[in-house]
């Protein structure tokens, strides 16, 4: 590549503002990486909790339909199912982490009490309720996972995309750069030397010139 740059100041003053620049860039976007990074693993951390709690939910929402079931049979449950009205809503939002939008996830009418959940007190017992509250218990932990590990997701994309412009900087650009910059400065170093030792040349031969001269009008004067 650096054959392919004329050896000029103006190209030299050019390629060390790149330099600079390219620098600063990969100074900024080696900070960024590692916030980024910093602020992915925190969001780990809550995804490993969010998990083991999601896992915990689900066994404790398997055990009660399966006593609710067992106790009252499927069409009790499935009556009291059928029996809701006001279905969970949930709304996404959108928060900032370091230039990188992840959503958040809002929910409502998630957990309900026996009246909100439709069906009669007195056409149910215990077990029921206890199934129907797990669920939504479990409910809450899959809305919570889905945003944490979307969040997580695009942390790591961005990671990842961050990473691979420190590196090109890093290995390709920046070294290509001072590749060129040594190339130009090389070559001007050697015209500067061609240069003075053309000059040197032409003043050893004015010299020369003169010396001759002097040596002639001299003689001139002694035969005269």
């Amino acid at each position: 590549m650096a054959k392919d740059v004329k050896p000029t100041r103006k190209n030299l003053m050019e390629i060390e503002e790149r330099i600079e620049l390219s620098e600063r860039g990969h100074d900024t976007l080696e900070k960024k990486r590692d916030g980024l990074i910093m602020e992915f693993q925190e969001i780990l951390d809550q995804a490993q909790d969010v998990r083991s709690g999601l896992e915990a939910d689900y066994q404790e929402a398997q055990r009660a339909i399966d006593m609710a079931r067992a106790m009252e049979g499927d069409v009790a449950v499935r009556g009291a199912a059928a029996a809701l009205k006001e279905h969970p809503e949930i709304t996404t939002q959108s928060k900032n982490i370091m230039g990188v939008v992840v959503p958040q996830i809002e929910s409502s009418k998630v957990q309900k009490n026996l009246q909100e959940r439709g069906y009669g007190v007195l056409g149910t017992s215990a077990r029921i309720d206890e199934a129907a509250e797990a669920y939504e218990e479990l409910l809450e932990s899959i809305i919570l996972a889905a945003e944490v590990e979307t969040a997580m997701k695009k942390m790591l994309d961005e990671i990842e995309t961050t990473k691979r412009r420190v590196n090109a900087l890093e290995f390709k650009l920046l070294p290509e750069l001072q590749e060129n910059q040594e190339y130009i400065e090389q070559k001007l170093e050697e015209q500067e030397r061609e240069e003075i030792f053309r000059l040197k040349k032409i003043k050893d031969k004015k010299e020369q010139e003169a010396k001759e001269e002097a040596e002639e009008e001299a003689e001139q004067v002694a035969v005269q």
